[in-house]
């Protein structure tokens, strides 16, 4: 029996650990690998929330600022129990909830500044488990985005985890743009300031454009055994330098992956969906859970700020439980650049789309929290357009019944490293429309399982975006069984984690079987 520790910053295999794709990736995988016969342990930060209810497995005490630290291992309660897999969470105090799905901290004036502090002492305390075998003897570590990559730096300069030499470690990157970026000297959250008694070489550590920095993310490049990008068309977008917005490559760090890629230890393999043991949504609730979601959050203290756009958000929906709209187009996301940029810089292309959805009875619904400047665009949008839906929040029913219900799944990510939502939507049956871009390319095909747009430079983009759009209209309106066949493609698409982690095995954790 081969034994596997996954670390992240998200775990959807438990509750309330999830904002973005990463939690479906961590909560999938070690399922898989149940059914090979082989273990899976789960870690990540308990945000000061996710320990509760779990049993106390020990005490781990490390070195952090030259003072001693005290950290708490919990094994917790998953949503669904499989054999051989476990799920386990750090507490600290100085492990805080972000704003952000109550995990990430958004740091406007320094970026980085507290979620580094907290990954730091979580990947420290994570590093001393693995040391006192917690999770017994490991053969493979695999470990996501700049949130834990501070463990590779660990293995190679901390003279206290040696050990984690014995075993393979392997790095997922699921979102290339964001990098953990911080200084080396000079602040508190810093290096030097954690790590004091380490000594380091900053040329292998540095980031190339602020060489003052570390940069979190090239030190999972270029330290890991294998690196994987969670479609094989992002492998091939990140190779090649950034020139935005036409194109989103490497983000600065094309070099550390064209040398691992020469090095053989980078590897594009598809993320897969999850097909067996669904939480089933029920046909003809989605505007009776959305409205449900809205009262629920109108009596949280966190959300008073927002009351009386929920307020307007909800009588918007009430009119739908009697009078549904002809035509749902949806789309269900993190509100960041890399989502909706396109929405952003060129609002009248927005403009433009709801305006032909309003000729034929149709909506854009989009659900999401995040960068507040996105949000208050679109609070903005809603207030003045009548078919804009703007779900501000997070909720599992609501979120299950878009993808059951939607007509349309609209995709217009600026880049896309793989992209789950895609496949939700085609799990049901539904098109989608996609920017052809990175794993959105690998996974939707024009005219067959869903429509796609491009274009040689932006303008030509957003010409494009537009005349897809009209291209969507016309078909559902005018060629019913071109639409039924495009559904029943997109239905029939599979993209199965058995075969995603065949590969794994293969190329990630080089174990044969």
């Amino acid at each position: 029996m081969n034994n596997f520790l996954f670390v992240a910053a998200e775990n959807d295999g438990i509750a309330k650990c999830k904002a973005g794709g990463m939690g479906d990736v961590v909560r999938d995988v070690p399922r898989q690998i149940s059914e090979r016969g082989d273990k899976a342990n789960i870690i990540v930060p308990s945000y000061s929330r996710l320990h509760q209810n779990g049993t106390l497995r020990t005490l781990l005490n490390f070195k952090l600022r030259g003072l001693t630290y005290t950290a708490e291992l919990y094994e917790v309660i998953p949503k669904k129990e499989f054999a051989n897999v476990h799920h386990y969470v750090i507490h600290h105090p100085e492990i805080e909830a972000g704003g952000i799905a109550h995990i990430y901290h958004d740091d406007p004036t320094e970026p980085f500044y507290t979620d580094f502090i907290k990954y730091v002492i979580f990947c420290t305390a994570v590093a001393e488990a693995i040391k006192k075998e917690c999770f017994g003897k490991l053969d493979v570590v695999h470990i996501h985005d700049w949130h834990t990559s501070l463990l590779l730096f660990l293995r190679s300069y901390h003279p206290g985890y040696k050990s984690l030499n014995q075993m393979r470690f392997v790095y997922s990157i699921h979102n290339l743009a964001i990098q953990g970026i911080r200084p080396f000297d000079g602040n508190f959250a810093s290096v030097k300031n954690w790590f004091p008694e380490i000594n380091l070489d900053y040329k292998a550590l540095m980031d190339y454009r602020y060489q003052d920095c570390i940069n979190l993310m090239a030190i999972g490049i270029r330290l890991a055994d294998a690196v994987h990008t969670v479609s094989p068309s992002y492998k091939e977008d990140i190779l090649l330098p950034s020139s935005p917005p036409e194109f989103i490559g490497g983000e600065g760090l094309e070099r550390d992956l064209q040398i691992a890629d020469n090095e053989g230890r980078l590897f594009g393999i598809l993320n897969g969906s999850n097909y067996q043991n669904i939480r089933e949504a029920e046909k003809g609730n989605l505007y009776r859970n959305t409205i449900t979601a809205i009262f629920q959050w109108l009596q949280e203290e966190s959300k008073k700020y927002k009351s009386d756009f929920l307020a307007h958000t909800g009588e918007k929906i009430v009119k739908f439980l009697t009078e549904p709209p002809a035509f749902v187009c949806s789309s269900v996301a993190r509100l960041t650049e890399q989502k909706f940029y396109f929405f952003k810089r060129s609002p009248d292309v927005l403009m433009a789309i709801l305006e032909k959805l309003s000729k034929v009875n149709g909506i854009m619904l989009i659900l999401g929290t995040g960068d507040p400047g996105y949000e208050k665009l679109f609070r903005e949008i809603s207030h003045t357009h009548k078919n804009f839906i703007f779900v501000n929040g997070q909720s599992e029913d609501v979120i299950d019944s878009i993808y059951l219900e939607s007509d349309l799944y609209f995709m217009p990510s600026l880049f896309e490293p793989c992209g789950i939502s895609q496949m939700l939507a085609m799990r049901n049956g539904h098109p989608c429309l996609v920017h052809h871009t990175g794993g959105l390319k690998d996974t939707v095909e024009h005219m067959r399982t869903g429509f796609s747009f491009d274009g040689g430079t932006y303008d030509q983009k957003m010409r494009n975006m537009e005349s897809a759009f009209d291209e969507v209209l016309n078909i559902f309106l005018n060629d019913k069984p071109t639409w039924k066949k495009i559904e029943e493609n997109a239905k029939e698409m599979r993209f199965t984690w058995k075969k995603s982690v065949d590969e794994y095995y293969t190329l990630l954790y080089s174990i044969n079987g």
